[in-house]
């Protein structure tokens, strides 16, 4: 569980986009928090690759090759 508190603009914001989307509050946040958690994890895992990709331990595809094999 987590109880924060928002400044009253932000909370009316929050308020404001929860109505938009038919949700709680809570339901708006806790699918904010989850979309946030997968960017940082999607992140990580670039950062990862990149670090391999420029130390020779793993080659990229080109585009165009990866087009080709589509069918595109």
């Amino acid at each position: 569980m987590l109880t924060l508190r928002l400044p009253p603009a932000l909370d009316k914001s929050l308020v404001r986009s929860a109505r938009a989307a038919r949700q709680t509050k809570s339901a708006f946040v806790r699918a904010a928090v989850i979309e946030r958690i997968a960017e940082a994890e999607d992140y990580r895992i670039a950062v990862k690759r990149l670090a391999r990709v420029k130390a020779g331990r793993e080659k990229t595809i080109p585009f165009d090759d990866i087009k080709r094999a589509l069918g595109h």
